[in-house]
């Protein structure tokens, strides 16, 4: 069993963000830390030159059932059991994280989106706490002003098996970096089989709204014996969709905080390339001088 992986799913229009990320993994990770990246099969040819001891390159027909495949020329998919509505592609991302990660002979699984970079040395040590696999969960963090969050708690709930949440506020699991235990991925998968009566790839993708890490949270809290132990300070997060001049990113990076093991700069804000690296080479240098 290696101790630490790292999953992420994504595309060609992402592929310079990913370049930031993936090197990041190689330098803060140790030699048997495998990159796991997942991309459709039109763009393996662009991921290729990545592949490697340290990257294993997956498409989606290698981890999905043949039923589900992609309508050509759109970021949409089809399961052909139940062919209307489409799965959207983001959903189909969700899906590809929990399919990856449940084949994995690890102890941690790092989950990072394409627009995550890693910024100081990483150890499968600083997600595991009394032999349990921490959690992101920021409590009381989706109020009423967060529609998409509640609808995803509801869902998670119904697949789940689990009576609605009575009350906001609510806790917050969504990250961009996240650590997750294998072994909870594929007892969630089961426990969504066991409740909907179908094969946890289909239920789950069959909701226009959910969310894989409110999946994962809730099972965790609420269907593990033991607690998980919490940590929220993976990663230094810049969600806005505003974008970022190169000022505004260098004062994003002299925030990094003392523990985080990473930094985002959404993609949604279409910060610059140029202002992004100014902030990863900023954030090298509050390391060094921390």
């Amino acid at each position: 069993m290696s101790s630490l992986a790292v999953v992420t799913p994504t595309y060609g229009p992402d592929a310079e963000l990913f370049a930031h990320l993936h090197r990041s993994v190689l330098e803060f990770t140790s030699d048997d830390t495998v990159h796991h990246v997942v991309v459709p099969p039109s763009d393996r040819a662009l991921f290729a030159g990545y592949a490697g001891p340290r990257c294993r390159l997956w498409t989606y027909p290698e981890i999905l059932p043949r039923r589900v495949f992609r309508l050509p020329g759109v970021a949409m998919w089809v399961n052909a059991l139940r062919p209307w509505p489409p799965l959207r592609g983001w959903i189909m991302q969700q899906a590809a994280k929990m399919a990856v990660t449940a084949r994995l002979d690890a102890k941690v699984v790092l989950v990072a989106d394409s627009d995550v970079v890693l910024v100081r040395p990483v150890s499968p040590d600083l997600f595991v706490r009394d032999g349990r696999v921490c959690l992101y969960r920021l409590d009381d963090g989706v109020h009423e002003g967060m529609p998409d969050h509640v609808t995803w708690h509801t869902v998670a709930r119904e697949l789940l098996g689990l009576p609605a949440s009575a009350t906001l506020p609510l806790p917050d699991y969504v990250s961009s970096l996240a650590c997750w235990d294998p072994a909870v991925v594929r007892g969630m998968r089961q426990r969504i089989a066991e409740v909907t009566g179908r094969p946890w790839l289909d239920a789950f993708t069959s909701y226009l709204q959910v969310s894989e890490f409110i999946c994962y949270g809730v099972y965790v809290d609420e269907l593990l014996e033991t607690p998980a132990p919490i940590n929220n300070t993976l990663c230094h997060f810049m969600w806005d969709t505003t974008p970022l001049d190169q000022a505004g990113a260098l004062a994003f990076a002299d925030r990094l905080p003392p523990e985080a093991v990473g930094m985002m700069i959404s993609a949604k804000s279409r910060t610059p390339m140029a202002a992004r690296t100014a902030a990863i080479r900023r954030c090298a240098q509050v390391v060094e001088s921390g």
